[in-house]
């Protein structure tokens, strides 16, 4: 088994984003009213109130405000690019960040995801196997800037591991890229089927 201190190495890069969130944005104090007016851009891709119904856009709601936060700052940045977050992001500041992020960080997290019974009961071992739970949390809720990944759309989490272990996609510290690179597909269907049916009460 890889040691966690592989999965939570940081980086140069990372260390940057971390402290920015940690500071500029957590230290203006966030207006859920306005967030809301804010994110309602947002909801034609991630759902009324970010609790998405695309299976290929994620939620946001119940996120960790700091990886919201983080993920609209990087876009913004251009340390993460994307056809439709990459134009929006760019006109953010950094009061529009939070309010966003503390507004989606506030709303219950709802899944109709069901997961195989097969994968309720092999998911929470191959999820502790490869240190999900080290990085994602203990309910995989997230934490701090590392995003909530219980109750997430099945098949978001299917294409983003894969594209993670292709290396297609943006990964912040090269945590998840790494983790992915030994997962198998089987592995990545499993998982994803089990952690897409977590809901607020549910643990691995």
């Amino acid at each position: 088994m890889r040691s966690a201190l592989v999965f939570c190495r940081a980086t140069t890069a990372f260390i940057a984003v971390v402290a920015f969130s940690l500071t500029s944005l957590a230290s203006l104090a966030a207006d859920l009213e306005v967030g809301k007016a804010k994110a309602q851009v947002c909801i034609a891709c991630h759902g009324p109130d970010g609790n998405s119904i695309n299976p290929e856009f994620p939620s946001l709601s119940g996120q960790p405000a700091q990886a919201i936060s983080t993920a609209l700052f990087r876009f913004r940045e251009g340390n993460r690019k994307n056809t439709v977050m990459s134009p929006f992001a760019a006109d953010l500041s950094n009061r529009d960040m939070n309010d966003i992020a503390a507004y989606f960080a506030s709303i219950k997290r709802v899944s109709q995801h069901v997961t195989q019974p097969v994968n309720s009961a092999l998911g929470p071992e191959l999820a502790k196997k490869y240190n999900c739970t080290q990085c994602h949390g203990p309910e995989l809720k997230g934490l701090q800037h590392i995003p909530r990944i219980a109750g997430q759309q099945y098949n978001f989490l299917i294409m983003a591991i894969r594209e993670f272990k292709a290396q297609t996609r943006s990964d912040m510290d090269g945590n998840m890229s790494s983790a992915a690179s030994i997962l198998s597909d089987a592995d990545i269907v499993v998982l994803a089927d089990y952690i897409a049916a977590l809901g607020d009460n549910s643990r691995p």
